[in-house]
């Protein structure tokens, strides 16, 4: 076969971009197959006990016992499929009694306030302490952290402050961090901001005797100046590069962006314009990274307005009031999973069965189909298919692959349901699409 170009000439050619693609390889390693929790549940500092959380399901499982007591109430209240009434049910129960939260912020900012130094330098060992106790009593969720106040001029001496003593008082305490802690840093402006907390941890670590990359952090997106600077540049992706890999996620402040916007306090919701605006902004800069994308709160509370002894129109006034709160905040949630946010905050204990009942029936909705595809595109071991009118090409198996992931992480389908797809217990684990490609082809 005549060619014109030799080995060689093909290998100088080739090695040319071979920087350029190792730093972006570096720079948008994918998704890393981890469990991202569903949500954040923030609470105050000064109110943190080592059982908060399992007092927080405690809650839950009595406002869906009052207000969801069967299937089908919670079910019809939420605009659920029915076909998934029963088992999404049963599964918010399960979900409720054995992991009620899934990742909880101990909050030091909005949920705090301003209070004296003496007063929350106490919050801060008192909440450190308290930590350390849920990790020896084996109380505390999956994934915890503290959100710390915002790095302006006047706060920044405070909030730097109480991050030191909180990580101070708990690794003298409890000799480590728990599984999974981050520290979340508020209302970000500019690459600086986060340039100094990330020195700040630099300096931490080797005084407190721990590991280089030990302390974590994640961005809160709720600024417009960090969708766009003064210069018409987006400061997101300066935010990763200030980061120095300590970053892990970014959330978004639907309230404080929205107010940022001058928008009013009666249009500021989850799923305006602006809102859409900001995450896609988001989705933008950090597709790829690794970093975990989490949506805002309905800040809608499904609270009873009566209390006490009540008559019979009371009873179904407050019915109708949890109810609507209950079907905004599964609306709101629908919206962030549609665009691949698949992660929020809840601010109430109430709003733990709708959290997880909108999760469970978006996989639910979703499992026939992506079984189907990804039975299919394993059965091909990685050859593009047509399912039905849907073509799936390698790029899509490890998205496949991520959906099963996520749902059985959240407990919204069973493993048996994910075997379903041909795929192994050892290949599930396994996280990785090309592993499991390799692993079949021998």
């Amino acid at each position: 076969m005549k060619r014109t170009l030799s080995d060689n000439d093909l290998k100088i050619a080739a090695a040319k971009i071979d920087p350029a693609l190792t730093k972006f390889m570096s720079r948008f390693p994918g998704e890393s197959g981890a469990r991202q929790p569903v949500h954040t549940v923030y609470g105050g500092a000064h109110l943190f006990k080592s059982d908060t959380t399992q007092k927080l399901g405690v809650l839950a499982l009595r406002a869906l016992d009052e207000y969801g007591p069967n299937a089908e109430t919670f079910g019809s209240a939420l605009g659920a499929d029915p076909r998934f009434w029963d088992v999404v049910y049963a599964r918010v129960l399960e979900k409720l009694r054995r992991e009620p939260v899934e990742d909880f912020r101990i909050d030091f900012e909005d949920g705090y306030g301003n209070r004296a130094d003496d007063e929350e330098d106490g919050h801060a060992a008192a909440a450190a302490r308290e930590v350390a106790a849920g990790m020896k009593n084996g109380t505390l969720p999956p994934f915890i952290g503290i959100r710390i106040k915002q790095f302006s001029q006047e706060l920044m001496p405070r909030s730097m402050r109480t991050l030191d003593i909180f990580v101070s008082t708990l690794l003298d305490e409890a000799g480590a961090l728990p599984p999974n802690f981050v520290v979340t840093l508020p209302k970000i402006q500019l690459p600086q901001q986060v340039t100094a907390l990330a020195d700040l941890f630099d300096e931490m670590e080797p005084k407190l005797g721990v590991a280089k990359q030990t302390l974590r952090f994640e961005f809160m997106i709720e600024t417009t100046q960090a969708i766009l600077s003064e210069n018409g540049v987006s400061n997101l992706p300066l935010f990763l590069d200030a980061a120095r890999g300590r970053a892990v996620a970014a959330h978004f402040g639907t309230y404080d962006y929205t107010a940022s916007c001058n928008i009013t306090a009666e249009h500021q919701r989850m799923d305006h314009p602006a809102c859409d605006f900001a995450r896609h902004m988001m989705q933008v800069a950090y597709a790829g990274t690794g970093l975990w994308l989490s949506d805002g709160a309905t800040n809608i509370m499904p609270i009873a307005p009566h209390r006490g002894t009540l008559t019979a129109e009371q009873a179904e006034e407050n019915r109708t009031v949890v109810h609507r709160a209950w079907k905004l905040h599964v609306d709101h949630i629908r919206h962030s999973l549609i665009n691949a946010y698949y992660q929020g905050w809840d601010l109430n204990p109430a709003q733990l069965p709708t959290r997880y009942a909108a999760v469970y029936s978006f996989f639910l909705e979703g499992l026939r189909a992506a079984t189907d595809r990804l039975n299919n595109f394993i059965a091909k071991a990685g050859q593009a298919t047509l399912v039905g009118d849907v073509f799936d090409d390698a790029a899509t198996g490890q998205g496949l692959l991520n959906y099963f992931l996520r749902a059985l992480n959240c407990g919204a389908i069973t493993e048996e349901e994910a075997l379903a797809t041909g795929l192994t217990l050892e290949e599930l684990r396994s996280r990785s699409f090309v592993k499991i490609m390799k692993g079949r082809r021998g």
